[in-house]
């Protein structure tokens, strides 16, 4: 059994985050998306991964990843979910194959969809109810089999989506030989599976167990920040001086808390300094990020932000690598701001 895990999306739906990176690479409890991907293989038992990359996305992928033995495979263009799959064919070499999101988490991991995939199946799917399923693949089921698979509905037959890992026989790869792009011009894993179904194989669909995110969304990012962060166990190894850490908090090696007050859970990445600072519930710090004399709650700080001398507490907010929020003294008072595309700012 091999491991796939697609990492070649834009991820447009989070810019101007993923303007310059990838949204795989975006730290939810201190570590990137895709280290969950590669964690959850591992452990069911997945030793060889491939990851697919774009031209757009290798280099930061690469370094997200550095230190694990993955394989990378470029899909020079973005053609699909499927076209993916056939862009890694001679990797996959005829071996059946888990196919993995790299933006999707999982809170009990993905054992419970290799377990169902047992002689005479051809692939099975990971299912997850949902309340807005026009905005997925639908699968309908009779019993534990999916007899009809259906991409983003107007009129949803059932409210089973399609999560983000797919387990296949190597029989999927000669079906994608023979797909047509669909109404976007994309080859879509859901027509593949559909070709599976058709030829009469037996498709399999599992309902999650647990937590199930799709990162696609800015509060899809805070709220699975949140979740993992509910997980943690507590560690300091960084320096914490007149500061009072309540619940489950990580300081990690490197990082400094000083005269502040933090409350779990909540995580401060390597080399973060928290200075005269609250830092509330369900909060990363990046590492090389700076909290000083501001406070800030329920948010994700990613490497090398800062937050310094804000009078009012931030919440619900995501700064990205290298961004900056400070108050500005003196006169005029005004705010100065300095903005990319689709950012979102709220000021009292």
């Amino acid at each position: 059994m091999k491991g796939l895990i697609l990492a070649a999306g834009r991820g447009t739906r989070l810019r101007p985050l993923t303007h310059t990176r990838p949204k795989p690479v975006i730290r939810v409890a201190g570590r990137p998306i895709i280290h969950y991907a590669v964690e959850n293989l591992k452990e069911a038992g997945v030793a060889e991964i491939g990851v697919v990359v774009s031209p757009e996305t290798e280099k930061d992928i690469r370094e997200a990843l550095l230190g694990y033995p993955v394989r990378y495979i470029l899909q020079e263009e973005p053609q699909g979910l499927a076209h993916a799959v056939a862009v890694a064919g001679e990797f996959l070499r005829g071996s059946p194959f888990v196919l993995y999101l790299g933006d999707n988490l999982f809170q009990r991991g993905i054992r419970p969809y290799l377990e169902a995939f047992r002689e005479g199946v051809s692939a099975v799917l990971a299912l997850v109810r949902v309340e807005n399923p026009r905005q997925f693949g639908v699968a309908v089921l009779e019993g534990e089999r999916i007899v009809r698979l259906l991409e983003k509905p107007k009129d949803p037959p059932s409210d089973l989506a399609v999560a983000g890992v797919y387990v296949f026989t190597p029989e999927v790869l000669e079906v994608i030989q023979d797909l047509k792009p669909s109404a976007r011009g994309e080859y879509e894993i859901t027509d593949a599976i559909q070709g599976l179904i058709d030829r009469g194989r037996r498709v399999v669909g599992v309902e999650v167990e647990g937590w199930w995110k799709d990162t696609g969304r800015p509060q899809d990012l805070l709220d699975a920040n949140r979740l993992l962060l509910e997980e943690l166990a507590p560690r300091v190894e960084g320096e914490v001086e007149e500061s009072a850490l309540t619940g489950r908090v990580v300081v990690e090696k490197g990082a400094r808390v000083v005269r502040s007050t933090v409350i779990g859970p909540a995580f401060i990445g390597e080399g973060a300094v928290v200075e005269e600072a609250y830092v509330g519930p369900f909060t990363s710090v990046g590492p090389g990020a700076r909290v000083v004399r501001s406070e800030v709650e329920y948010s994700i700080l990613e490497d090398h932000a800062l937050l310094e001398n804000v009078g009012l507490r931030l919440q619900e907010s995501l700064l990205g690598v290298g961004a900056e929020v400070k108050s500005r003294n003196g006169l005029p008072r005004a705010h100065r701001l300095i903005l990319g595309d689709l950012s979102q700012v709220e000021l009292a």
